[in-house]
C-alpha cells in the first residue's frame, strides 16, 4: 500500500512539475510572490534575519528589508521554475544565457591534478550553478540528501546527472568525496547552513556567530585539492557565474586553529556575495540557530 501511495504521489508531483515547466520563467516570480504572502513563518524568519544583519552593521540596504525579502522570494520562485524546465528538457535557453567569468581560475586549480573543491552557498540559482558547471566546464559531484519518495528521488537523480553531474548521498559522503578528489574529480560543497556542534565551528557570519561546517577545510588539507569559490547571480539578461582564485590555506601550525581559519576564509566569500546581492541568498534558513549570543571573538570577519 505504501508503495502505491508513493507512486501516486510521485505521479501527481511529476504532472504538476510538467505543467509548471510549460510556463514562462517570469511566472516563477508570481509563484514566489504568492509564497511570500502565504508562507508567513518563513517570511518572518527571512525578514528578521535581514533586519538583524542590518542592525549589526553587517550590511546596508537601499530598500526596506521587507522589499528585499519580497524580491528574494520572487527570485526563489524564478529559480524553481528554471530548474523544473531544465529537468524536463526545456531549459536550453536558460543554460545558453548563463555566462561564466574567471574560468581560468578553475583551470589553474584543475591543472594541479588533485581534484577541485568548488566552494559556494545557497546563492542565486545554486542548482543551476551545479548543472552549468557540468554542462559547460567539467562533470561535478554534488552532495545531496535523498528524497523520501524513491520514485521522485530516481527522477531527480537522472535529471541532475543528465549533464554529467554525479550525486553523492549526504550520509557517508566523506569517503566518496575523498575518493572523487583523489581521482582528480570535482566536488561542489554548499557551506552556508547551520551544522551540529561536532560538524564545525562557530565563526563570525554577518557579525553574528554561526555554526559552520569544517568539512571543506578538512578535505582541502587532507587531499591537497584546491578550494575554489564560485557563485551564481541573476542578471537582467540571465545568470552570471563568477569563479574566484584558489583560496590560500592558513599557515598556522596548530591544526585546529588552521582549519577554523580556513573555514572563516571560505565563508567570507559568501558574506561578500550577500552584501553585493542581498535579495539572492536563502534568508529563510535559520542560519544562526543554536548560537543564542555569539562570543565577542567570533564576531566579525
Amino acid at each position: 500500500m505504501k508503495r502505491i501511495l508513493r507512486g501516486l504521489q510521485a505521479g501527481g508531483i511529476f504532472a504538476l512539475s510538467l505543467f509548471l515547466a510549460l510556463l514562462p520563467v517570469r511566472a516563477g516570480g508570481l509563484l514566489g510572490l504568492i509564497l511570500y504572502h502565504l508562507w508567513r513563518s518563513r517570511r518572518m524568519i527571512a525578514v528578521g534575519n535581514l533586519k538583524e544583519s542590518v542592525a549589526l552593521g553587517a550590511m546596508s540596504l537601499s530598500r526596506s528589508p521587507e522589499e528585499v525579502i519580497r524580491e528574494n522570494f520572487m527570485n526563489l520562485g524564478r529559480s524553481f521554475l528554471e530548474i523544473i524546465k531544465i529537468y524536463h528538457g526545456m531549459g536550453e535557453e536558460i543554460l545558453r544565457k548563463t555566462t561564466i567569468t574567471g574560468i581560468e581560475h578553475f583551470e589553474h586549480a584543475r591543472a594541479k591534478g588533485k581534484g577541485v573543491l568548488l566552494i559556494t552557498g545557497h546563492c542565486g540559482n545554486w542548482e543551476l550553478l551545479a548543472l552549468l558547471s557540468s554542462y559547460r566546464v567539467a562533470p561535478l559531484s554534488v552532495v545531496v540528501r535523498p528524497l523520501n519518495n524513491p520514485y521522485l528521488d530516481t527522477f531527480l537523480r537522472k535529471a541532475r546527472s543528465r549533464f554529467g553531474n554525479r550525486v553523492i548521498e549526504k550520509k557517508g559522503a566523506l569517503r566518496a568525496i575523498m575518493a572523487t578528489l583523489k581521482a582528480g574529480g570535482f566536488v561542489g560543497i554548499l557551506m552556508d547552513q547551520a551544522v551540529l556542534p561536532d560538524e564545525g565551528y562557530v565563526i563570525g557570519f554577518l557579525e553574528r556567530g554561526a555554526w559552520t561546517t569544517k568539512m571543506p577545510a578538512l578535505l582541502a588539507r587532507k587531499t591537497g585539492a584546491p578550494a575554489v569559490p564560485a557563485f551564481i547571480r541573476r542578471t537582467p539578461g540571465g545568470h552570471e557565474i563568477t569563479v574566484y582564485p584558489e583560496v590560500a590555506l592558513s599557515p598556522k601550525d596548530n591544526q585546529e586553529e588552521a582549519v577554523k581559519e580556513d573555514t572563516e576564509r571560505f565563508s567570507r566569500y559568501i558574506e561578500d556575495y550577500i552584501r553585493e546581492n542581498p535579495s539572492q541568498w536563502l534568508w529563510m534558513h535559520r542560519r544562526w540557530k543554536r548560537v543564542p549570543e555569539a562570543p565577542p571573538e567570533t564576531k566579525g570577519t
